[in-house]
């Protein structure tokens, strides 16, 4: 009895023991995380993608999907991301989608850096060329080949770690190619194609994958689904943090602040101007600017304000617009933006409608501010009228808008009957006049 208790227990021990230790490990996913990374690949979805990384706890069996929809962004943000995917220790699943998503520039290059690439139907990757801020190649053709050769050495490392078309993904880079969820599929760019989760669940199910040199066996049945959406924190500094949209809260904040100077009250245009300078503030700080940019931008609209304040014609606003649409296409022209893409319509349209606008409205204040009162004391300035006499303190009086009024001459000396005056200022009831024309240049005048 004793021989088989002994013997049941050995077998027992037998078969807990692996036959082959040096064989696939097995993701058992316990969890299933799934995360968006949708927008500009900037530093808000560079910390979402951290956050993602953070939630799975230290030895935890797990899988991570990213949901990709992104035109492309910034080159730095993008080798955060796909470095902080290399050194996953869980397979890591991106997958264009849904249908009519993208994975646009950096978005390419992060798709080539997962563990399995998956694409929707009727979506794109690829476009992956590298251009500066507003659009174009980059300048200098020594400046733009080290860049092109970075990415295409960064393109070629992954696509062939992954055991994919390393060719077809440098050309994503080097021509710009874009192709289809079908095209990537065929040329060995991707790994799948899935048009919804269970679809994607199912192919993924089973599947081995190398993760830091593990291999590893995707379980994806009966796993619990984690969706980590994007804080809502995170996602307004991913809609402020946008090029067009910094540009512009640039532009508007520096004119609302300068009109509150130039007509104060209310200070709703004062306060609206502050914050919205301080989110483009917030923008430029996690952008790639240019410092000659900003100055262009800043110093054209100067430029503007002199010619407004020296009352001129209008002849040094349109350099001023000019110097404020450079600035504006210059800057994003830095390290980092070699994926960020302005639109130079945007920043030209934005420039000339907000130029031509303030430019309306401060002449508009300005006449304003030159019109002559029309109620109170200050409106008796400029007015003209002819001493009468002197009151019983000595005071000299004239005769104004049908009321006798104490005049005072300016420059302290006498007046006469009959001198024609003019009120230079209204002090209580006091007006201090010039003397236009003396009584005795004119005896015959005309009482006012």
């Amino acid at each position: 009895m004793k021989r088989k208790i002994i013997l049941i227990v050995f077998l027992l021990i037998s078969l807990s023991v692996p036959l082959f230790p040096g064989g696939a490990a097995r993701a058992d996913a316990a969890k299933i995380y799934v995360a968006p990374l949708t927008g500009i690949v900037g530093v808000p979805m560079e910390e979402h993608v951290e956050h993602v990384f953070d939630e799975i706890g230290p030895g935890e069996d797990a899988i991570i999907i990213f949901k990709m929809d992104t035109p492309g962004g910034l080159a730095d943000s993008m080798s955060r991301i796909m470095s902080l995917i290399s050194d996953s220790d869980v397979p890591v699943v991106v997958w264009v989608a849904p249908s009519g998503a993208r994975a646009a520039s950096a978005g390419a290059f992060i798709v080539q850096a997962a563990h399995v690439a998956v694409m929707a139907p009727e979506t794109n990757i690829g476009a992956a060329h590298p251009v500066n801020g507003s659009g174009e190649d980059i300048d200098g053709d020594e400046m733009n080949r080290k860049v092109v050769n970075d990415l295409l050495a960064k393109m070629r490392s992954f696509a062939s770690e992954r055991g994919r078309n390393a060719e077809v993904a440098e050309n994503m880079v080097r021509d710009s190619v874009s192709l289809t969820a079908r095209e990537a599929y065929e040329q060995y760019v991707i790994d799948l194609i899935a048009s919804n989760e269970e679809e994607l669940l199912e192919k993924l199910n089973g599947m081995m994958v190398s993760v830091k040199g593990r291999d590893v066996t995707i379980v994806a049945q009966n796993a619990e689904i984690v969706p980590l959406d994007m804080s809502f924190r995170l996602r307004a500094i991913e809609i402020f943090s946008r090029p067009d949209l910094a540009y512009l809260a640039l532009l508007a904040g520096v004119m609302l602040i300068i009109m509150e100077l130039k007509a104060p009250g209310g200070f709703v245009m004062g306060v609206t101007g502050g914050l919205l300078l301080c989110l483009a503030a917030y923008a430029f700080r996690v952008l790639p600017v240019n410092l000659a940019g900003l100055v262009l931008l800043i110093g054209g609209i100067v430029v503007i304000l002199a010619d407004f304040a020296i009352g001129g014609i209008g002849v040094l606003a349109l350099p001023g617009m000019v110097g404020m649409i450079t600035g504006g296409l210059l800057l994003f022209r830095a390290p980092g933006a070699e994926f960020l893409e302005v639109s130079a319509s945007f920043v030209i349209s934005a420039t000339l409608v907000m130029g031509v606008t303030v430019l309306v409205v401060l002449r508009k204040i300005y006449k304003v501010m030159k019109r002559k009162p029309t109620s109170g004391l200050d409106m008796m300035v400029g007015e003209r009228a002819r001493v009468r006499g002197k009151a019983d303190g000595g005071e000299d009086m004239a005769l104004l808008h049908g009321e006798y009024w104490r005049v005072s001459r300016e420059d302290g000396k006498a007046l006469s009957e009959g001198d024609e005056i003019e009120v230079t200022r209204a002090e209580s009831m006091m007006l201090c006049v010039k003397l236009v024309q003396s009584n005795d240049d004119d005896k015959n005048y005309t009482e006012v």
